[in-house]
Formats: structure tokens, sequence, C-alpha cells
């Protein structure tokens, strides 16, 4: 397996930069801002043949009792209790602190081996900063720049020299789905409840998680992997700049998912802004479920209401499955999961050319396309163009004159003969791949063009005749 190091220490002292820099991604928020990471983020890492995973945790405040910053240091403990090594970060510029002392002192109680990095020492003399910090009692402190990336590949050779070498794993496709919805729908409440444990944290105070949380599980013998989002608001109530940060993670979320859960709460109304997440989430392709949140808190009235706004409002996600489920009491998860199956399959569907075309044959045989003038589009064959979502590519002449109404007919007809419920289906035409037959039609449609083309054709034979009869004389 591979080993798991986490990274601790009090808040902006450089995690996000490091976890950032050992995974070579920018999946982490970094910002000049304490306690903007707080729950657990895990990526993958490598040193030459040498995989890992990382944990980035929030800032550790060990002696706060209450209130979000205590739930933060609870995620962190929990990221040392699954940790192999843990590298403890502290901040070079700022010297020693006490509350560093107390950190510590929670890492020596440990089991597992902790080595300090000695953040932001670029232009300094190492020696000298690191020095104070042999203090802690936790070894030799090295020292790195995780934003300048000195010292940082010392640091990680020298803690994985822990673990034995071992082959990594390749892993299969399995459903990657993202949780999005406003703030306070209960997205992080539905994360945990599907995980069986508090994965991440779940306060009653919207805008809670700021960033995109991606959890690796198993649920019976299948891997998932969940995506819990920053809820997204309405453009004129994002005021913080670490807020838009999470906007922008939570797109790039959409993007990156196979399946995507939008998740609406019963005891509220269907807003524009459920609707435009809903819109982002189409225009990516992506498949989509719907999950109507607290439902177990919504009256006999409220539940009439949201039923007609779920329709009015995100009507247009005709092709997904709604699910009116308890997050919170864990009631209707199991037909959730079946959706989220069911709606990856479609998505990832590859469908034989032979088969895509007898359908197209089948659909043409019921309904041809109509009359354009005197021309009717020939379709000839399709085959697939892509997944995720599914493209149909149709080949044929006169394409450009199929009516709106008729593409509909086949998207529609695509998705009942090869059960594609759950996903946005495709359907592109595309004219004859050569391009002497293009240029071909587009002349019968301009005979001016051929005249000139003839005319140019003689010009030159006749141009060619005369240079030869001077080099003959």
């Amino acid at each position: 397996m591979k080993p798991t190091i986490a990274l601790v220490g009090r808040p902006n002292v450089g995690k996000s930069t490091l976890f950032n820099r050992l995974t070579k991604t920018r999946d982490a928020l970094v910002a000049d801002y304490p306690g903007l990471t707080r729950d657990r983020h895990y990526g993958h890492g490598r040193v030459g043949d040498r995989p890992y995973l990382v944990v980035d945790t929030g800032g550790f405040e060990p002696v706060v009792d209450d209130g979000i910053m205590h739930e933060m240091a609870r995620q962190t403990l929990q990221a040392i209790d699954e940790a192999d090594a843990i590298i403890f970060i502290v901040d070079g510029r700022s010297g020693l602190t006490p509350q560093d002392k107390i950190i510590a002192q929670r890492l020596r109680q440990t089991q597992r081996p902790v080595y300090v990095a000695v953040n932001k020492v670029e232009g300094m003399t190492r020696s000298v900063v690191t020095a104070e910090f042999f203090e802690l009692g936790l070894g030799d402190p090295g020292a790195i720049s995780a934003s300048h990336g000195e010292g940082v590949r010392e640091m990680i050779n020298e803690v994985l020299e822990l673990f034995p070498v071992e082959e990594e794993e390749e892993e299969a496709n399995h459903p990657k789905f993202a949780v999005i919805g406003r703030p306070n729908v209960g997205k992080s409440t539905l994360v945990n409840a599907v995980l069986g444990e508090e994965r991440v944290i779940a306060f009653d105070e919207p805008g809670t998680t700021r960033d995109s949380v991606y959890i690796d599980f198993d649920r019976g013998e299948k891997k998932y992997t969940i995506i819990d989002t920053a809820g997204v608001r309405r453009r004129g109530k994002i005021d913080e700049a670490i807020e838009k940060f999470s906007v922008v993670k939570t797109m790039q979320a959409i993007e990156d998912a196979n399946v995507v859960v939008l998740v609406l709460d019963a005891t509220q109304e269907v807003s524009d802004q459920d609707a435009r997440l809903a819109s982002f989430a189409l225009e990516a392709g992506r498949a989509m479920v719907v999950a109507v949140n607290k439902w177990e808190a919504a009256n006999l009235e409220q539940r009439e209401i949201i039923k007609r706004e779920v329709l009015r409002k995100v009507g247009f996600l005709s092709f997904a499955q709604f699910h009116y489920i308890s997050a919170l009491q864990g009631q209707g998860l199991a037909e959730l999961f079946k959706s989220i199956d069911q709606a990856y399959h479609a998505a990832m569907i590859k469908i034989p050319t032979p088969k895509l075309t007898r359908a197209l044959q089948l659909a043409i045989e019921r309904q041809q396309p109509p009359l354009a003038g005197k021309i009717r589009p020939k379709l000839r064959y399709a085959h697939q163009g892509g997944t995720n979502p599914p493209v149909v590519v149709i080949h044929g002449n006169a394409l450009e004159k199929v009516p709106a109404v008729y593409w509909r007919y086949l998207e529609s007809t695509f998705v009942k003969t090869f059960k594609l419920q759950g996903t946005p289906l495709r359907v592109q035409f595309k004219l004859g791949d050569n391009p002497y037959q293009e240029k071909e039609e587009v002349s019968r449609s301009k005979p001016g063009l051929v005249a000139t083309r003839k005319a140019k054709v003689a010009e030159k034979a006749k141009f060619k005749q005369r240079l030869a009869a001077k080099k003959g004389q």
C-alpha cells in the first residue's frame, strides 16, 4: 500500500502550498488567509518510482473547545490517526511559537514518525533558522520553501525511506460523483451518511465547506470517489475572496466528475441559483441525479410545493432520476446509489458502430427526416464519438438541413434503444470526410464557381502550350 503522509501545523504556515507542491497540482486552495483549509484533503504524489498519499489538514488549534476551529482540530487528529508518517510544518519567519510547542507535545504521543519542516526559509541561513526548533524534541528539523520547492525533494525522500518499496497497483475505473448545491442544503451531511462516518465537517453555518474534498470509498464490492463541494451562492452574495475560489473549485469538480448529484432543500424553494448550477452541469455534459434533501423536515404542504418547483425550475433535467431523501436519517440512500450507478454506466457506455447504425436505420424507417425544399437529408451511418457524455456522430448528405425537431427525435430514440437513463446525449451531424466531395457539393449549389474554375484550367493549359512551343523553336 502507498504510505500516507499527513501535513500538520498551525494555521497559515504553508500546508496547502506544500500539498500542491507534493501532488504537483493546484487542488488545495492557497491564500494569505489563516483557516482557509477546513477538511482533510487527499492527493496522490510520486518521487521517482515511489508513490504516496498526502493529506492536507486545516490549521491545528488543539486548545479550542468549540466552534469551527474545534471541528478542524478534530479533522486534523483523525488525519494523524490515519497517517503512516507526519510532516509537522512550522514557520521559519515567525519562529517557534507556544502553539507549535503544544502541537509537538500532541505529536510526541503518537506512534508515527514525525518530520519537522521549517517552511518559508527562502533567502535565510538554514542552520540559523532551524536551530530553535530542536527544542520541539522531534529530531533534526529540515529547512524548506514550499512556494519555491527548495528542500522539498530531500524532505519527502527522507520520509519515504522509512517505508519499503512496493509496486503500485493499477486502479480500475469507477464512478466519481460530485455533490453540488447551495450552501447549507446538507451536502456534507449526505457525504457523511454515505461514508458512515463524520468524514467532513457538517456545521449549521452556510459556507462551512470551502474546498472540494475527494474521498475514495467502497460500498459493497464497488469502488467510488465522492467529491464534497462548497456551496455556491448567487454572485451578488459572494463577498469573501476565499468563497470566490470555492466557486471555482466547485465548477472544476463538476468538470472532473462522471456523475453530478444536485442536492436541493425540501424546506426551501428551488432558487434560480439551483437552476444555474444544474444548467452548468448540463452544459458540461455530466450525468446527473437530483436529491431533494431534508424530506423528513418538510410538512405535506412543503412537499407538494417542492415537487411543483422541481418540475418548473429544473424540469430540463428530464433525463435525470429524482429522489426525495433524508441524509440526516439515512433514508433513500440505496435508491440514490442505484441511480448513480445507472447514470455512470450510461455516461461511460461504449456502443459498437453496427448497433448504432442499425438503431439509426430503424429510426429512419419509423420516421424519415422531412423534406427541405426538394431535398431530403440522407443519414447513412452512425458511430460513437466520445463518452461522458455519450456522443453519436451521424454521417450523410444535406445534414445541415435536418430540423431541430428531428434532431431531438433521434436523441430520444438512441436514449430509449440503449437505455441511457441519467446522462445527456449529444448527436452530431457530419458531412462527408472527403474534402473533394464537399467541394463538389458547394460547386453544385453555386454553378458560377464551376464555370470560373473551367476557364482558369483552360487558360493554364493554353499558357503551357505556348511555353512548350517557344522551347521547341
